[in-house]
């Protein structure tokens, strides 16, 4: 059974930062690499789905 992201946000780098965008409930600053073949990634904290423009409604 697959869980759907609870956000996918468009982004225009490979290199993003996530901290969970929720202030004192978010969590650690983390550095994710967009994968250059797949075009997303997902937060390992929060579950955020970070995909690049160039991808965006072909993942």
């Amino acid at each position: 059974m697959t869980i759907e992201a609870p956000e996918t946000r468009i982004v225009d780098s490979y290199k993003v930062a996530c901290d969970g965008n929720d202030g004192a409930g978010g969590h650690p600053r983390v550095w994710l690499q967009i994968p250059a073949g797949t075009g997303w990634v997902e937060c390992p904290y929060c579950d955020a789905k970070y995909v690049h423009k160039d991808f965006e409604g072909k993942v």
